[in-house]
């Protein structure tokens, strides 16, 4: 890893918000290639879920998902942990550490299933929380993400038989909404 990426990693602990976010964006678009340094900063990030501020946890999720695409068997290793921030107490939080986790998803087919596997249980479990229909329709933008990079049919099935699920019509056609044009394809055909 270069110094200046490296200087940009130490500056994620930063307190001042405008440093820490420019080097958020400079680790971001970094690492939107693969790198051959992930296992270097893994643990760091690791300890930036546990032990950071709302942002920095933040972060360090949406880095992870990231770097997925270096190190796919570590991120599938640590899943659990990312997700943890998924329920951070920071609702901001949490949601930019769910919606980062299409990049992840979309690397290889066992990340993908674990991804998809853990969010459809969210998915169901969630409609209790305070914010359980922001939740519900983050996941199954997730899932419209990784669908348009890697055209699962069984991941746009899936989430047309969560989005069916939900018993409030206003909230269901929320969430067809996400799928709409991929809908109404399939009437088209069938017409």
């Amino acid at each position: 890893m270069d110094a200046n990426t490296q200087s940009h990693f130490v500056n994620l602990r930063s307190k001042d918000a405008d440093s820490r976010s420019e080097s958020y964006r400079h680790l971001m678009a970094v690492t939107d290639a693969p790198v051959d340094w992930a296992a270097e900063v893994w643990a760091e990030l690791l300890a930036l879920l546990r032990e950071g501020d709302n942002h920095q946890r933040a972060i360090a999720a949406q880095l992870l998902s990231n770097l997925a695409k270096s190190d796919p068997a570590r991120l599938l290793k640590d899943l659990d942990q990312v997700l943890v921030v998924t329920k951070d107490e920071k609702f901001v939080t949490a949601r930019h550490s769910l919606q980062t986790l299409w990049r992840a998803a979309v690397v290889d087919k066992a990340l993908r299933a674990a991804v998809v596997d853990r969010l459809s249980q969210r998915f169901r479990e969630c409609s209790e929380e305070k914010n359980g229909t922001l939740v519900r329709y983050d996941i199954l933008e997730v899932f419209r993400k990784t669908y348009d990079v890697v055209k699962d049919d069984a991941l746009k099935q899936l989430a047309l038989t969560l989005i069916e699920e939900e018993e409030d019509p206003k909230y269901r056609k929320k969430y067809a909404g996400l799928w709409k044009d991929l809908v109404a394809k399939k009437r088209a055909a069938k017409d």
